[in-house]
This record gives structure tokens, C-alpha cells and sequence, in this order.
């Protein structure tokens, strides 16, 4: 199976781009084709035989990732794999791309895999790294019902099928969307342990627009994607959450801010999943209304 790899860059990180870049270099098996998107930067020096777009503009992540993706032809086809991978890092193995040739071709129906992201200098996995609800031992693989959006792999005809990330999500929850309409057309996303990204532990809140894109994303989530009846339960739920972590005054008023606009703000085509999806999500472990 052909493998390529998307990575986006705002040109701020080029020694950690280049390591990256080098670690995908050196994968065994068949080299792996690899696009930069500068989104909305220049793109810093890369290899030789590393392919580059320069956007004018930022076009968020989704964005960013799905010019990537049509760098590989239509739909990514002229590949048979995907890897999304962040700029700031590195592949631990050199067999990740094996790996992964390997889990799609032995399960024609497995759509995704979420790689494990680990700190590089401790080794720790955040609970939130984990896709799924029982997180407490990340070296557990496991079908999931979302993704990682800087460490994965998808299949091409899933984007074929579905069609890409959400443009106008910018930022927060384009995983989720693409992860849901994937399970619905019978895809299958795993999280496999042993596919490791070395990242330096982060957290989401250090983006300034982080609490008002999370809100309305979530919100759009939603509207886009779930039966109408477990609409204000799933959003519901979300807001008690929220409430419940108990967040500064300012990141209040921003996520409330953009759980109103998510309302009042055109969300993309709605296509509710079907009910026997919502029973595969609550299979697998974590039903639509968290």
C-alpha cells in the first residue's frame, strides 16, 4: 500500500519540522511521499524530494490538512494512506509506516488509526491523548469512535466516501466530525499504542481561541452530525461538564460565547448519522451524548 504523510506548519518550528520530516525519511519499507502545507507562512527549508504548498492565508487546521490531502490528487488517491502528523513531532519508529500498511491491510474495513502520543523526554501519554472514555491505561489498544488530528492514519477511500475535514471548523472537533461520518458508512477507527508520536505535553488552552472554538465546534458537532433528539442531550451533557471543571470568568464568557454562536451561525450540510450508528458508538464504548 502507497503511504503519504500531510503535515501543516505556520513556519515557527523548523528544527522540529526537520526532525520530523527525517523520521518519516526513514521508515522502512517503500519511502513515504510527503506534502508541507505552509498555512498561511512560508515554508521553511525541508529535504529534497519533499513536496511543498504555501497558502496566502491560515485556513485552520482542517483546512490546512485538507490541501494536503488534494495535494495527493483528488481525495488523496494517489496514495492508498494518509499520516497526519504534527510539526513539532517525530516518529519513535521506523517502522510506523509498516505498521500501518499492515493493520489496513489485514482489516479492509478499519478506516483510521489514532497513533499514541507520548512526552519524549518522560514517556507519560496524557489522559486525553486517549480516544476513549476507560483511559487510564494508554498501552491498551482498542476500537474507539474518534482520532487523534496530529497523529494518525486514514485510509484514502474514506475520503473518497465521506469527504474531508471541515473547513470552517478552523480549529477543535474536525476529528470527531470526520470520525463520526466514517462510522457511519460502516469504517472502522482503531487506537493502536504501539504507533507512537513524540510530542512535548502541551495543553489545549495555551490557543487563545481555544474555549470559544471548542463551544462552538461542539455545537456544530451536533447540529451536523446527530438524530435531532440527542441534539440538546449531547450539548446538554457538554455544558454541565463545563460547569462542573469549574473554568476562570474570561474562559466562561468565551465558551458561552461560542456555544451561542454555534446557534446562530450556519453549521454545514446536516447528515444525522442513523440510529444503528449511535448503537455501534455505544458499543464501542462511548454513546453520542459525551
Amino acid at each position: 500500500m502507497k503511504v503519504g504523510a500531510v503535515v501543516i506548519t505556520m513556519g515557527n518550528r523548523p528544527e522540529e519540522l526537520r526532525l520530523l520530516l527525517d523520521s518519516i525519511a526513514k521508515q522502512d519499507g517503500d519511502p513515504v511521499s510527503t506534502v508541507v502545507v505552509g498555512n498561511g507562512s512560508p515554508v521553511p527549508e525541508v529535504p529534497e524530494g519533499v513536496r511543498t504548498v504555501e497558502l496566502p492565508e491560515n485556513l485552520g487546521i482542517p483546512g490546512g490538512r485538507n490541501v494536503g490531502i488534494e495535494a495527493f490528487g483528488p481525495g488523496g488517491r494517489e496514495v492508498d494512506i494518509l499520516l497526519f502528523l504534527d510539526d513539532d513531532g517525530l516518529l519513535d519508529r521506523t517502522d510506523t509506516a509498516e505498521l500501518c500498511r499492515r493493520a489496513f491491510t489485514e482489516d479492509e474495513r478499519l478506516g483510521i488509526v489514532s497513533f499514541r502520543i507520548a512526552d519524549p523526554e518522560t514517556g507519560v501519554t496524557q489522559r486525553r491523548h486517549v480516544p476513549r472514555l476507560r483511559a487510564a491505561d494508554p498501552m491498551r489498544s482498542s476500537r474507539v469512535t474518534t482520532f487523534l488530528g496530529g497523529a494518525n492514519a486514514v485510509r484514502t477511500k474514506v475520503f473518497a466516501e465521506v469527504g474531508g475535514l471541515p473547513d470552517d471548523f478552523f480549529y477543535a472537533h474536525e476529528e470527531t466530525d470526520l470520525a463520526w461520518r466514517a462510522l457511519d458508512a460502516g469504517w472502522m477507527i482503531d487506537y493502536r499504542s504501539d504507533m507512537v508520536l513524540l510530542h512535548p505535553t502541551t495543553a489545549p488552552s495555551r490557543h487563545a481561541v481555544y474555549h470559544r472554538m471548542v463551544a462552538r465546534n461542539r455545537v456544530w458537532l451536533a447540529r451536523r452530525n446527530l438524530p435531532a433528539l440527542l441534539v440538546p442531550v449531547y450539548l446538554g451533557v457538554w455544558m454541565l461538564l463545563t460547569l462542573a471543571r469549574r473554568p476562570s470568568g474570561p474562559a466562561l464568557r468565551a465558551w458561552f460565547g461560542g456555544f451561542k454562536e454555534g446557534w446562530r451561525t450556519p453549521c454545514g450540510p446536516r447528515r444525522p448519522m442513523k440510529w444503528r450508528t449511535v448503537w455501534r458508538l455505544t458499543r464501542l464504548g462511548r454513546p453520542p451524548i459525551i
